[in-house]
């Protein structure tokens, strides 16, 4: 038998906002989101969906929708939303494709608030 491991060669992400804590959970939850995402001290809130799966098989670049983050200085196994609404909350800080992930939108957001503001 052969096994091969094929790592994803590209993400592109559509969209990334910093949100405040209650408004990410809140968000997650009402959208149906199942998980948040802790790295580092930051909390991340990813919509995949799935036809992003089979975009990956065919073109070799995984398409995530929409990632919202904020800081979460310890990790923490759940988030209480609102009495009887929790979230659990993976640690993800020993893989790399979410080390890539908050290096680019650190790197997005640091880029952003450097820059002058544009004149419309």
């Amino acid at each position: 038998m052969e096994v091969k491991i094929i790592p994803t060669r590209k993400v592109v992400i559509l969209g990334v906002d910093k949100r405040q804590l209650e408004d990410l959970a809140w968000c997650a939850s009402t959208y149906g989101v199942n998980r948040l995402y802790w790295i580092d001290g930051y909390l991340l809130c990813l919509e995949v969906y799935e036809k992003s799966f089979e975009h990956e098989i065919k073109t070799k670049e995984f398409p995530i929708s929409q990632v919202c983050y904020t800081k979460l200085p310890k990790h923490s196994k759940t988030f209480e939303v609102e009495r009887g609404i929790q979230l659990p909350i993976v640690n993800v800080s020993e893989m790399s494709i979410f080390q890539n992930l908050l290096k680019a939108i650190l790197k997005a957001e640091d880029e952003n608030t450097s820059s002058p503001a544009r004149e419309s």
